[in-house]
């Protein structure tokens, strides 16, 4: 495809800007869901960070739990051949991506779905910038800490993640769970105490908020017992960037 490039200041960051061509699939954000105001508002602006990114795409939003318009609806709702790609704004594979998704298009051939935003390693970079920015030093370590799932998938994905974020700091990464897979937080972080302790280390526990943004399980990290939780991923022009490469993949796939 021929795609005109622009560029634009974004938070004092130049992004490309490609024009969506004529016909384009509709491009469906397909979130969690959460009850928490300011969870939606992030999650709501990487949707309007996609529409800046790509001018003329019809992006629109749907939800897999808590909040609506739920997927299936969504995907009702469109004409009959509406082209559209499902681009899920979850961070691994799990019971959402493998039943939920494929449930709500299996009626609409042309209707497909992209994969998560993670495992990326500019999540990783992300997560390292929060880090950093919370005051890790290089004797702390770092507990990943994800959702969880109920599928190996998830935990699959999640460790790929926290493999990632170990290549770029010099502390000792696991990985944990909020819920549905073991570890669970509490025990990571106990567990990672322990062996910087029996390592002769006097280093904190840090969790790195592997997490799109505040709401119920962000809250429960501050009660885990770490030392210092970081931020979420969200507010970051970087998920928008690979919600659209995660789009295109589809697209060239298919073409």
């Amino acid at each position: 495809m021929d795609w005109f490039f622009l560029k634009v200041l974004h938070n004092r960051c130049w992004l490309n800007v490609t024009l969506a061509p004529m016909n384009s699939p509709v491009l469906i954000a397909c979130a969690h869901g959460t009850r928490n105001a300011e969870g939606q508002a992030a999650i709501r602006r990487v949707m309007a960070e996609i529409e800046t990114l790509r001018p003329g795409l019809r992006v629109v939003e749907a939800y897999v739990d808590v909040q609506e318009p739920e997927l299936g609806g969504v995907v009702e709702g469109l004409p009959q051949g509406t082209a559209a790609v499902v681009v899920p704004l979850l961070l691994s594979t799990g019971f959402h991506i493998k039943v939920d998704v494929p449930k709500a298009i299996k009626s609409r051939p042309e209707v497909v779905a992209a994969r998560p935003l993670g495992p990326d390693p500019r999540l990783a970079e992300l997560l390292a910038t929060h880090l950093r920015a919370a005051g890790l030093k290089e004797d702390d370590g770092v507990l990943l800490a994800a959702a969880g799932s109920s599928l190996p998938d998830g935990s699959v994905d999640s460790e790929e993640q926290a493999r990632l974020l170990g290549e770029l700091l010099p502390n000792k990464v696991r990985v944990a769970y909020g819920a549905s897979a073991q570890p669970t937080v509490p025990d990571g972080v106990a567990s990672l105490r322990e062996e910087l302790a029996a390592d002769g280390g006097t280093g904190r526990v840090f969790i790195a908020s592997y997490l799109l943004a505040t709401g119920y399980f962000h809250d429960q990290l501050a009660k885990a017992g770490a030392d210092i939780v970081a931020a979420p991923l969200l507010p970051s022009p970087v998920l928008a960037e690979i919600a659209l490469e995660r789009y295109d993949a589809v697209l060239e796939r298919l073409s």
